[in-house]
């Protein structure tokens, strides 16, 4: 007799988002051309960017500052609720609001408090949203995503960030190639490796907003203890946690931070913890860590080329310890309260 799970629903709804959300992403950078020329004509007038948003949108606006940051534009990224709270000054600043849904109670807030300014716009996947309705936004194709854990939002998200960096001058062709040949990574050894873990932490240097973006799905789908911290961060203190129970993942790109990612690795398996690397460095393997390898890339092309593994790492990990993965049973797609 057959003793095979059924997948639970809500990973078939992350399964269908996840099927379409690359030709999504590419639809989104081919039709956001225009707007985005406006909002790279406002970076270039300010020079400076505030990126407010909450959870898997903060986690983009993570992933991008330093993208912004190579460019020449100040660009910070900060939870809207910490600028609600303890708000920076946005006046001489482009202020880009991401929500994917555009309803979300903070986005509400900002603007009834704000009014926002003539260098606000907004990032959202629902055309018809508060958000997309108060100020001008760029719109990821596709619609709303339905299912619980960020996919296909993050992936789009990058992609209509990428049409803002292509007006500011930058080579787009090596994230759009990522995007048209997804990569396709075997997780077995990867899932072994984690499979007593009782918590996980996920670390970066330049990739460290990708790390963060892993760390929200695994903790939701799994809702095991899963976060992330930044590579210094984590070398200042908390490898005190660090053992067989608590797995690491790391991300490496072909970037100038490749070295201490390798680093933080060595050390990482040294404390006896189970490590997973996410690869896109071109460099050797790291003895005792689990590598998935990539095409040496940087930037989008590399969290493009990373990110559909990563979700399938989470969604597995997730579906090894839960019977109802995808199913929140605290919280809600859209969080309309504070």
């Amino acid at each position: 007799m057959s003793s095979q799970k059924i997948r639970p629903e809500g990973l078939k709804a992350i399964d269908r988002e996840m099927a379409r959300q690359n030709a999504d992403a590419i639809a989104s950078f081919e039709s956001a051309g225009e707007r985005a020329k406006v909002i790279a004509a406002s970076l270039r007038e300010t020079g400076g960017l505030l990126l407010l948003g909450m959870g898997g949108s903060h986690a983009v606006n993570r992933a991008v500052e330093p993208l912004y940051r190579a460019l020449g534009i100040e660009a910070i990224a900060v939870p809207l609720s910490e600028q609600l709270g303890m708000p920076l000054a946005i006046e001489g600043r482009t202020v880009l609001i991401t929500s994917q849904s555009g309803e979300s109670a903070e986005v509400h807030r900002w603007f009834s408090e704000t009014g926002g300014s003539e260098h606000t716009f907004g990032l959202t996947l629902e055309g018809s949203s508060f958000l997309a309705r108060t100020t001008p936004s760029l719109i990821g194709a596709g619609g709303t995503e339905l299912a619980f854990a960020a996919t296909r939002s993050l992936t789009v998200s990058f992609a209509l960030h990428l049409a803002i960096l292509s007006a500011l001058g930058e080579d787009a062709s090596p994230a759009l190639a990522a995007l048209a040949a997804p990569a396709t990574n075997d997780l077995d050894a990867a899932l072994k490796a984690f499979a007593n873990v009782a918590a996980v932490v996920t670390s970066g240097r330049r990739l460290q907003g990708l790390a963060e973006a892993l760390a929200l799905g695994l903790t939701e789908l799994s809702r095991a203890p899963c976060f992330s911290l930044e590579g210094g961060q984590l070398r200042h203190g908390p490898m005190e946690m660090l053992g067989p129970q608590v797995g690491v993942v790391l991300f490496r790109g072909n970037d100038e931070t490749a070295d201490l990612v390798t680093a933080m690795a060595v050390s990482a398996v040294e404390t006896g913890s189970p490590v997973i690397i996410f690869d896109a460095s071109g460099k050797p393997p790291v003895e005792g860590a689990t590598t998935l390898g990539f095409e040496p890339a940087t930037g989008l092309a590399a969290i493009f080329s990373m990110l559909p593994v990563a979700q399938c790492f989470m969604i597995a990990f997730a579906d090894a310890r839960v019977d109802n993965a995808g199913t929140p049973v605290r919280s809600t797609k859209i969080t309309r309260s504070e």
